[in-house]
């Protein structure tokens, strides 16, 4: 595992292990000697932590998907911009609980968003 970095995304509903199956990943890759960079959605940065408690703060009062889905992307630009990619840069293995698939499965074909409409918003937050 050298060369270039690695970005890795754990997918699934609440309470399946994605982080814990993402904190043993990355005590394996850590023993194989590579830097692990540990993060999740939403969250992961600053804007990232608020976007997520504004979200599980107002759980159930009349939240739409398109609306959740631009809140997701807007922490996602961010988490993108000063974690994934600079850990990716340094050649770093970065492991994230959740990522774009998420908002895909849950803004798309839970809250029917288009599938669409999706791909070109978080195509423009991650670039």
């Amino acid at each position: 595992m050298t060369g270039a970095g690695l970005f890795v995304t754990l997918e699934g509903p609440d309470g399946a292990g994605k982080s814990s199956q993402a904190a043993l990943l990355a005590e394996r890759i850590r023993a194989l000697g590579r830097e692990v960079v540990l993060t999740r959605e939403p969250g992961g940065t600053e804007l990232g932590e608020k976007v997520r408690r504004l979200l599980l703060e107002t759980s159930g009062t009349g939240h739409d998907g398109l609306s959740d889905a631009l809140l997701f992307n807007a922490a996602r630009r961010r988490h993108t911009i000063e974690v994934i990619r600079p850990a990716l840069e340094r050649r770093a293995v970065a492991i994230c609980d959740r990522y774009s698939d998420s908002t895909l499965a849950y803004q798309g074909y839970g809250d029917g968003v288009s599938l669409d409409l999706l791909r070109v918003i978080t195509g423009a937050a991650t670039d």
